[in-house]
């Protein structure tokens, strides 16, 4: 087999790698928003919770979840990195994170949208935050296939 077929058949792997992985992170963030939308409005509408409170204790109930499933189902890790640094790591992605929706939930409502559909927007574009910066700093580096 030339270089050439070689380099394509790695490539192809890591699409589909890459995809894969796509795939898991976007099943375990079904279920974090889940967690994170359910418990949103359970404190909100139950319970009288201001909005931005429930908003961000939601976050970090499915923040928690979105921790133990990604890291043991979507993401490989560095080997190089130890669980604390790991975690200290993901932890200032997730304020980082948290920050992002709670601002999105704040803007949103400031400009008298429904918190309820507000929340669609800010998980999407926290989730997406999510997937690239913990692929670029928590995910180690696949071992290229043969």
């Amino acid at each position: 087999m030339d270089n050439k077929s070689q380099l394509l058949r790695c490539s192809e792997a890591r699409v589909a790698r890459l995809l894969s992985q796509i795939m898991k992170f976007g099943v375990v963030g079904v279920v974090a928003f889940g967690i994170d939308y359910g418990l949103l409005v359970l404190l909100t509408e139950v319970f009288g919770a201001n909005y931005l409170l429930s908003a961000t204790i939601s976050f970090i109930t499915a923040l928690a979840f979105t921790y133990v499933a990604s890291m043991r189902f979507v993401f490989t890790r560095k080997t190089s990195s130890s669980r604390a640094r790991e975690m200290a790591l993901f932890l200032v992605l997730a304020v980082i994170g948290l920050g992002l929706n709670d601002l999105i939930m704040w803007s949103g409502v400031q400009l008298h949208f429904d918190y309820r559909l507000v929340k669609f927007v800010a998980s999407a574009i926290v989730m997406t935050y999510n997937f690239v910066t913990r692929k670029l700093l928590l995910e180690g580096s696949p071992a290229a296939p043969a």
